[in-house]
C-alpha cells in the first residue's frame, strides 16, 4: 500500500485478513460442492489456485500489520559473545541496525498521536504479569509459578523485555535489520561517541577495541577513570588475538604493577619540555606573567640536563628548580672539558692565587669566575642562563617560580613519582619504559589509566604531557616516515587507533592539535564523552569545545539528557516532509427545496505535508540502553543497538598485579635509550 497511496497505515485492525477467511471459507465450499457456484471439476481447479493464491497473498498483508505492531513494542535480545564480533581489514563493525530513511520518522510521528496509543503501549495481560511477579516476589509457592511468565523463550507471550529501557519504537519502526559498519577509511576522520552514565559507551568501546585488536593496529586506551573491566577485556583479547606480549599497562593509580613512562622524555624540540610542563599552570590574567617564567627556568634546566646527556624528568626538574646553583656547579664539571685545552691550568693558578686558609675557593667558583674574565662564558648560552639566573634575587626568583613548586611536587610524591620519572641507568633490563615512538614502531597495545577519580590534578597533567608527546611524534612520523626517513624505511605508516574515554578530562590545545593535524601519520580517534557541556566547562568557552566537536566527523549517540548535546546530531540532519490526516465533517444547507434536498453533508480525510526534523530531542532522549543514531559516511544516519555481553568464561585475573605479570616487558633497546638518544 505505501507504493500506492502517499499515507502508510499499519496502526490499525489487519483488515486484509477478513479477505483470508472468505477465501477460506470459498475454498472450503468449492472442494465440498462446486455446483454452489455452479462450476464445473475442471473450473473449479482453476478457482481453487486462484483462491489459494489471493488468500495467501492477502493473508501476508494482513501478517505484516501484525508482526509490525508487535515489534514496535518488542525488541528481539542481541546478544554476542567478543569471539563472535566479525573483524575486517577494510569495515569496522558497530551492530545490527538499519539506515534510517524519512518513512521511520513518519511511522515514529504517527506512533505518536493520541489514537494510536493503544499500539505503542504493552497489552494489558503483559502489565498483570510484571505486577504479578513483584507481588509474588516474597511469596515462595507464587513465585515458583511466576517462573512461567519470567522466562526468556520466544514461546512465551508474556515475557519481559529486555533490560534496556527507553522506548522499544524507536528501533521497532523497521522490521529488517543488517549488520552496521563503519569503511575504515571514514575512521580516520575520526569518531565522536557521545551518550549519558550507563548507557553503553564502554560496551561500544570494548566492541571496537577488539576489532582495532584483532586487526594488528596500533592501539591506544586512555582512560581517565581507569575501568578495571575494559582493562580485564584488553588483556583478553590480547590474548586471544596472540599479542599479549604487545600489550603495555600503565596506571597511576597501581604504579607498583604498572610500565614506566617519563612524559617529558621524549621531544622533537627540546623547548617541548618547558612548554608540556608550563601548560598545566594557570595562564589568564596575572598568572600569565608567572607561567611565563616558569617556562624559561624550566627550558633553561631541559637545555642543560640534555647538553649533560640526561634526559629531563619531572625528578630533575624539581631539584633544580629549587636548587638552580647545584645545576650550574654541575654544569661547569660537565663541559669544562670541552671549552679551552689550558682552562684546567686557569684554574688551578687561581685557586692557588686566591685561595687562602681562611676563604679557600671553590673549584666550580674557581671555573666560574676564569670563564667570565676571559670571556668564554659568552660563547655557551645555556652557561650564560644558568649565570644569568642564579644572579636572580632569592625572594623575587621564589615568587615567580611558586607555581611551578606544587605542581612538580604532586608528579614527584610517592611512590608515583619512580613511575614518572624513572632512573634509567638503574633500570633492569626486563622493565618496560616505553616512549611514543617505541609504541608506534612496534605495533603495541598500551592502556593508559589515569586514576582521575583520586588525583584529578595528576591525572590533568599526565594526561596532557601524553597527549603533547603523541602531538609531536605525529609531527615526526608526518614529515619523515614511522623510521625517520631512513633508507629502509618503507614508508607506509601504521594505523595507530586512539581511544580516549571521558576525553573532556583530558581535553586541551594538544587534543584539539591532534583532532587537527594526526590524520596524515595514521592516527584514528574515537573519543567518548556525555555531554557538549563537560566539553565546553573543560575548555572554558564554547568556541574552543567547537574546534573539537568540528574534527569529530562520525557521530556515534547514545541516550542523551541535556538538549544542546541532542541538538549536536539533530542540527546537522535534513528536514523531511511529513503527511498528516486533518478529519473533515461538513454540513450545508439547500436554499432549493423544490428538488427535495434540504442539506448536504460531507466527510473527508484531508491530507497536507510539512517540513519537519528527522529526528527530535525527546527521541535522543528515549533511546534504550545500548542503542544509538550514528551519523556516518558523510551525513548518512542509521540506527543501531549494540549486542548485550553473553556470559563467557574469559578467566579473567582478579588483579592488575596477575595481569602486569605477564606483561610489561619485552626485548629491545628502544626503551632503555636513556642518554644521546634523547635528541633524536
Amino acid at each position: 500500500m505505501s507504493k500506492i497511496y502517499p499515507l502508510e497505515n499499519k496502526l490499525r485492525p489487519p483488515s486484509e485478513l477478513y479477505s483470508t477467511g472468505a477465501c477460506l471459507i470459498a475454498l472450503v465450499i468449492i472442494l465440498g460442492q462446486p455446483s454452489v457456484f455452479m462450476l464445473s471439476r475442471q473450473l473449479s481447479s482453476v478457482v481453487v489456485i486462484a483462491l489459494i493464491s489471493f488468500g495467501v497473498y492477502r493473508a501476508a498483508q494482513g501478517l505484516q500489520v501484525i508482526r509490525y505492531q508487535r515489534h514496535i513494542h518488542r525488541l528481539p535480545r542481541y546478544k554476542a559473545k567478543m569471539s563472535d564480533i566479525p573483524v575486517s581489514q577494510k569495515v569496522l563493525f558497530l551492530g545490527k541496525g538499519f539506515k534510517w530513511i524519512p518513512m521511520h520518522t513518519q511511522r515514529l510521528r504517527d506512533l505518536s498521536k493520541p489514537e494510536n496509543q493503544r499500539y505503542a503501549n504493552q497489552p494489558k495481560r503483559y502489565e498483570l504479569a510484571r505486577r504479578l511477579e513483584l507481588y509474588a516476589e516474597n511469596r515462595p509457592i507464587l513465585n515458583n509459578l511466576t517462573k512461567l511468565t519470567r522466562s526468556d523463550h520466544w514461546l512465551n507471550p508474556l515475557r519481559p523485555l529486555p533490560p534496556v529501557g527507553g522506548l522499544p519504537a524507536l528501533h521497532g519502526v523497521s522490521m529488517y535489520e543488517k549488520s552496521v559498519t563503519m569503511p575504515l577509511v571514514d575512521r580516520g576522520n575520526h569518531t565522536l561517541v557521545i551518550g549519558t552514565t550507563g548507557v553503553g559507551k564502554t560496551r561500544l568501546a570494548e566492541i571496537l577495541i577488539n576489532q582495532d585488536i584483532h586487526r594488528g593496529d596500533v592501539v591506544i586506551v586512555i582512560d581517565p577513570k581507569g575501568d578495571s573491566d575494559l582493562l580485564k577485556r584488553m588483556y583478553t583479547e590480547a590474548g586471544r588475538a596472540g599479542r599479549h606480549d604487545d600489550l603495555i599497562i600503565f596506571h597511576l593509580g597501581f604504579p607498583e604493577d604498572s610500565a614506566q613512562y617519563n612524559p617529558i622524555g621524549s621531544f622533537s624540540k627540546i623547548t617541548e619540555v618547558a612548554t608540556r610542563v608550563a601548560n598545566q599552570l594557570p595562564g589568564s590574567g596575572d598568572s600569565s606573567a608567572f607561567k611565563e617564567f616558569g617556562w624559561r627556568f624550566i627550558n633553561i634546566i631541559s637545555i642543560a640536563l640534555v647538553k649533560m646527556g640526561m634526559r629531563p624528568t619531572y625528578k630533575l626538574l624539581r631539584r633544580y628548580i629549587y636548587d638552580m646553583r647545584a645545576l650550574l656547579d654541575l654544569y661547569l664539571q660537565s663541559v669544562t672539558v670541552h671549552i679551552h685545552a689550558s682552562l684546567f691550568d686557569w684554574i688551578n693558578d687561581y685557586i692557588s692565587s686566591y685561595s687562602t686558609e681562611k676563604r679557600p675557593v671553590s673549584y666550580e667558583n674557581a671555573t666560574l669566575k676564569v670563564l667570565q674574565e676571559r670571556g668564554l662564558a659568552d660563547e655557551d648560552s645555556v652557561l650564560q642562563s644558568l649565570i644569568e639566573t642564579c644572579n636572580y634575587d632569592k625572594t623575587y626568583y621564589d615568587k615567580i617560580t611558586a607555581s611551578l613548586g606544587p605542581l612538580l611536587e604532586k608528579l614527584t610524591t610517592g611512590n608515583v613519582s619512580n613511575l614518572l620519572s624513572p632512573d634509567y641507568n638503574a633500570l633492569d633490563k626486563a622493565e618496560a619504559v616505553f616512549d611514543w615512538l617505541g609504541v608506534i614502531r612496534n605495533r603495541k597495545i598500551v592502556y593508559v589509566g589515569l586514576d582521575a577519580l583520586t588525583d584529578a590534578t595528576v591525572a590533568t597533567a599526565v594526561g596532557n604531557a601524553m597527549l603533547a608527546d603523541l602531538v609531536s611524534v605525529s609531527g615526526r612520523i608526518y614529515k619523515y616516515g614511522i623510521d625517520g626517513g631512513f633508507p629502509h624505511d618503507s614508508g607506509e605508516k601504521p594505523t595507530i587507533c586512539l581511544h580516549a574515554d571521558e576525553f573532556n578530562e583530558v581535553a586541551a590545545d594538544e587534543f584539539t592539535q591532534l583532532l587537527n593535524k594526526a590524520r596524515g601519520a595514521g592516527f584514528h580517534i574515537t573519543a567518548y564523552t556525555q555531554t557538549c557541556s563537560d566539553i565546553e566547562a573543560r575548555l572554558g568557552n564554547m568556541a574552543k569545545a567547537g574546534q573539537n566537536l568540528g574534527n569529530l566527523n562520525n557521530i556515534i549517540m547514545l541516550r542523551v539528557k541535556e538538549e544542546k548535546t541532542a541538538n549536536l546530531l539533530i542540527d546537522q540532519l535534513p528536514k523531511v516532509p511529513l503527511v498528516s490526516v486533518t478529519a473533515y465533517t461538513g454540513v450545508s444547507d439547500t436554499a432549493d427545496f423544490s428538488a427535495g434536498v434540504y442539506f448536504q453533508s460531507s466527510n473527508e480525510d484531508r491530507l497536507s505535508t510539512s517540513e519537519e526534523p528527522m529526528l527530535t530531542p525527546s527521541d535522543l532522549l528515549n533511546l534504550p540502553r545500548g542503542q544509538a543514531f550514528c551519523l556516518l559516511e558523510g551525513g548518512q544516519l542509521y540506527k543501531v543497538r549494540l549486542p548485550l555481553p553473553d556470559n563467557e568464561q574469559d578467566n579473567l585475573p582478579t588483579s592488575i598485579a596477575g595481569m602486569s605479570s605477564t606483561i610489561n616487558q619485552w626485548d629491545g633497546d628502544w626503551q632503555h635509550q636513556g642518554k644521546a638518544q634523547c635528541l633524536s
